[in-house]
């Protein structure tokens, strides 16, 4: 994909803020890596000393494996249903067509697994009380038999726009609105309140920080999963993630290497290709991997794109030795478990067979392999690598051993399991739940306001109109965000009420103001377009909310005030409540540019 003219130029400044600060990158994410992680799953930073891993141990462990043990040790795989031995009838069929079995605890003692992971779709998150079963009875299966090695629990619980879990856990703002309030203390604090709710459940590892800078306003799978696009801030933010999560016991993944903030094409259902140069790549990309690396973080996930300046051999990075190896582990200095990102994904399955993916990557340097489409013939294939000597039988004890350090050093092999009275203890309480919009009250960024019509003064109780967007939550527990809006300016002293979009024009007269939630507005004419111009010829003061990607601004007519939010969560949306009535003042600052409109940094306070 060539670079854009819009894009040169975003592309330009990065660069020029990262020149400066090639050399301080470790000083803005902390200079000095951490030692293992020293305190116990789930205890407070005055948690007593946990040892770290007792590598002659593992070693031990490791040579009394067999070797289908041990290349079961690196799958990472999902699986259908809440429970590990009882699911729902249809998840067991789905896992019977899939697997050849039908429950969860089958599955892992099949292939001897060394992770599962979480997905809402696949019905492994519910109520807190139901993962914490579904974790504790898949710790009594990969303990029952074979090597007995606990598993690592993962899920994609990045916050914002990605999460899997839902309420009643607590849901902090994401990474482009952490970007926004610019604070790294606060982006260790979330991290912490998320990792200890996740561990409550049973889950040692999450996807999360996205160690992406994100540059291009049309990336269709980045966007505000990202912290922003200065490459110094996004390192900042990162290596404050890692130890945030990584000091309540889970493992932190940095993603995507080499850097998947510049794509046009989403890596699930298409081959990206980024064409930055090497130079590019080093001042603008490498920072926050580098940053997570020094922050001592356990692991880094692999992206799903053609890197030519990197690689040119047209595999994606995940296949890739030159990156994995070359780079992340050569250059980078990584000696922790690499993950792949998911290989169902289009973009890791266009140039070479299912079967040949698994082997590829481990040959890469790659040590968990995730998500296989097909786990059987994953597995198969990987056996078969060692029997015809492709792979060797030392290779792939090099990364069991890096996949049981990184169990050793969450705690896995002391205390594995987890139970749901703990998960009621520590999930959603009132203390993560105010902490959460304290983080969110400095998240919200003030675009516009040029005629001063923020903030709405509630003591007048003044009639509010909220219309817009209504997307799906990303947990499937939260939102509308237009009625979620109404409901909290309401209780802020506000008569507001929320209509559909398609009634909003009509309903406006009468109102002193009409909210208007934007999701995501493309270039050029569109629907959503429409409705704010239709909105703004009524002539009542019109407030745009951008709820997903900043860039809406550049793409609606002007309006009275524009604010920004990031995401469309409830906390989100209370934290833009609170600043239209005046509760809060704005505080957020653009951690992107909007083409057009504003500089990065730009942001309004009253």
């Amino acid at each position: 994909m060539p670079i854009h003219a819009s894009r040169r130029s975003l592309l330009a400044a990065a660069a020029l803020a990262a020149a400066t600060a090639a050399g301080a990158v470790s000083a803005a994410a902390g200079a000095r890596p951490l030692p293992d992680d020293p305190r116990p799953p789930g205890r407070g930073p005055d948690g007593p000393p946990h040892r770290g891993p007792d590598r002659a141990r593992l070693r031990r462990i490791v040579e009394g494996m067999s070797l289908a043990e041990k290349v079961g040790q690196l799958f990472v795989s999902r699986v259908y249903g809440h429970s590990a031995t009882d699911p729902d009838p249809a998840d067991a069929e789905q896992n019977l067509a899939l697997f050849g079995v039908r429950t969860a605890a089958e599955l892992v003692s099949r292939y001897h697994l060394g992770g599962i992971v979480y997905f809402a779709w696949a019905h492994n998150t519910g109520a807190p009380q139901q993962i914490a079963e579904l974790s504790a009875g898949l710790q009594r299966a990969a303990l029952a038999g074979g090597a007995r090695i606990p598993l690592l629990l993962s899920t994609d619980q990045e916050h914002g726009a990605v999460a899997r879990i839902g309420r009643p856990a607590t849901l902090l703002p994401g990474a482009m609105a952490l970007g926004a309030s610019g604070s790294p203390a606060d982006a260790r604090r979330s991290a912490r309140i998320a990792a200890a709710e996740l561990a409550a459940l049973g889950i040692r590892q999450d996807y999360a920080p996205v160690a992406d800078v994100n540059v291009d306003p049309a990336n269709p799978v980045i966007g505000v999963r990202s912290f922003g696009s200065d490459p110094r801030a996004v390192a900042a933010l990162v290596a404050a993630q890692v130890r945030g999560y990584q000091s309540a016991g889970v493992a932190a993944t940095a993603k995507h290497f080499p850097g998947h903030g510049d794509t046009a094409t989403d890596s699930h259902v298409g081959l990206p290709v980024m064409r930055h140069t090497r130079a590019v790549w080093e001042e603008l990309d490498e920072p926050p991997f580098r940053a997570a690396v020094e922050a001592g973080v356990d692991a880094v996930m692999t992206a799903h794109i053609v890197f030519p300046a990197l690689d040119p051999s047209g595999d994606p990075a995940t296949l890739s030795r030159p990156i994995v190896t070359g780079i992340l582990r050569e250059r980078l200095g990584f000696g922790g478990v690499v993950v792949t990102d998911a290989l169902d994904m289009a973009g890791v399955r266009q140039k070479y067979g299912d079967a040949r993916v698994p082997v590829l990557a481990l040959l890469a340097g790659c040590d968990q392999l995730l998500n296989p489409p097909d786990l059987g013939l994953a597995h198969r294939s990987v056996l078969a690598a060692v029997a015809a000597g492709e792979l060797t039988e030392a290779r792939i004890e090099e990364s069991v051993l890096r996949v049981l350090e990184l169990k050793a050093r969450r705690g896995l092999f002391d205390a594995p399991g987890t139970t749901a009275a703990r998960a009621d203890a520590v999930v959603g309480t009132a203390e993560h739940l105010a902490a959460a919009d304290a983080i969110a009250a400095g998240t919200t960024t003030l675009l516009a306001n040029p005629a001063g019509l923020l903030p709405i003064d509630p003591a007048t109780a003044p009639r509010l109109l909220v219309t817009g967007a209504e997307p799906a939550s990303p947990t499937g527990t939260t939102g509308p965000p237009a009625a979620v809006l109404a409901r909290e300016l309401t209780a802020l002293g506000c008569r507001a009420t929320a209509v559909p979009a398609a009634g909003a024009a009509a309903a406006a007269p009468g109102h002193a103001a009409v909210l208007v939630c934007t999701y995501n507005v493309p270039e050029g004419e569109s629907p959503q377009r429409a409705l704010v111009a239709e909105l703004v010829a009524t002539g009542v003061p019109v407030v745009a909310v951008a709820v997903r990607n900043p860039y809406d601004a550049a793409r609606l007519p002007a309006c009275a005030a524009e604010l920004a939010t990031y995401s469309w969560t409830d906390v989100e949306m209370r934290a833009a409540a609170r600043v239209v009535t005046g509760a809060v003042s704005p505080r957020g600052r653009l951690p992107v540019p909007v083409p057009g409109r504003y500089p990065r940094g730009h942001g309004l306070s009253y």
